[in-house]
């Protein structure tokens, strides 16, 4: 089992934030379909003000690589990622083009 923790921003306008958390409430199936066939056994993101955080557990098999080719040649994917980028807004220490940055991490309590 792999797990990752990613972080992105929402334009700082609580109205869009709203229209998001909305959406988030009721993801397209297709959507749901394209996260589970990559791999991913469990997703959860995180709000805080402007700021988003994602887990993703996810078993073996699952790259991040492999998931963007499969995201790149899906257009209900591409159109779900259209519409999130009107309330997304990059990090500063993201690549052109880039969201979801992933996360490093610090500190495990064991």
């Amino acid at each position: 089992m792999q797990k990752h923790c990613l972080t992105l921003d929402l334009k700082n306008d609580p109205d869009l934030i709203d229209q998001y958390i909305k959406f988030h409430e009721n993801v397209w199936p297709e959507i749901k379909n394209s996260i589970k066939a990559s791999g991913i056994t469990n997703l959860e993101i995180y709000n805080l003000g402007d700021r988003l955080f994602m887990i993703i557990e996810a078993n073996v098999d699952f790259s991040f690589e492999k998931k963007a080719k499969s995201d790149a040649e899906n257009p209900k994917v591409q159109e779900w990622e259209t519409l999130m980028w009107q309330f997304q807004k990059a990090l500063p220490e993201s690549k052109p083009g880039e969201k979801w940055i992933v996360m490093n991490k610090i500190f495990e309590l064991k």
